[in-house]
């Protein structure tokens, strides 16, 4: 598909939704971001900057024609961006633990609105009538922070829809369930989930809360980052603190006062 119509053929140059009879990329689905990658054959190039649902099993690539040519019927090998996928499974799974911490620390009644799963980060909609307290988020970093480093593997189940809804597993806001789902298990939480995710909970590395406030009446959204982002968000924060002491001619921990 060229600018919305179907085509036969491109060129260099062109961005085309192509579309294949099968393909290991992930279509965005469930606030989990398409996958990125590259396809490719002995004289083109085909860059894949999205991936998305035409239809239930149909999946679209928005390629950019790098090299060469594409037409109806040709053949392709298929790389997933690696890097990019891991990055996303690691922020999909967070999210899962951290729904679960959720609810612990602010109760049952927290129930998600929506999401956001990007290789840079997590946002999480959910149901609470007032702001979340310092306290209380430093409560859920702990918990999550926690069952990563338990490092427990990650279990993933196939069930029909009624077999799946008698094992508890939390059924996400917005989604659609057909007659088999699939059931993940990572850390203490129980979901329906058909994302990307880690093997094992250590290796979403760190867990960390950047921000969080109200978007609308009894709807609050948080947003954290995980692995090396999460790396990043602190050695970004300590330069911050550094550079304001600095200002006040005095050390890190006086700054307050000052």
């Amino acid at each position: 598909y060229k600018d919305g119509e179907p085509v036969k053929d491109a060129e260099a140059g062109d961005e085309v939704v192509v579309v294949f009879d099968r393909t290991p990329f992930y279509a965005e689905s469930g606030g989990q971001m398409g996958d990125k990658g590259t396809f490719k054959n002995k004289t083109t190039i085909l860059k894949v900057d999205d991936t998305f649902k035409i239809k239930a099993n149909v999946f679209g690539h928005m390629c950019y024609v790098a090299e060469g040519e594409v037409k109806v019927g040709d053949l392709f090998s298929a790389q997933v961006d690696e890097e990019n996928r891991e990055a996303t499974a690691r922020n999909h799974s967070v999210t899962h633990l951290m729904h679960f911490a959720l609810r612990t620390v602010l109760g049952d009644k927290v129930a998600q609105k929506g999401s956001l799963v990007t290789p840079e980060s997590t946002r999480f909609d959910f149901s609470y009538g007032k702001p979340v307290t310092a306290e209380q988020i430093a409560e859920v970093e702990r918990i999550v922070n926690a069952q990563i480093l338990k490092n427990t593997p990650v279990q993933t189940r196939v069930l029909p829809i009624e077999e799946a809804k008698k094992t508890g597993a939390v059924m996400l806001f917005g989604e659609r369930y057909g007659e088999v789902v699939r059931v993940l298990d990572i850390g203490k939480s129980t979901e329906f989930c058909g994302g990307t995710h880690v093997k094992a909970t250590g290796d979403i590395g760190f867990f960390k809360v950047v921000s969080e406030s109200g978007i609308a009446a009894g709807v609050r959204r948080i947003e954290a980052v995980t692995g090396m982002n999460a790396l990043s968000w602190v050695q970004n924060t300590e330069s911050l603190l550094a550079a304001t002491a600095r200002e006040f001619k005095a050390p890190v921990s006086e700054v307050p006062v000052k």
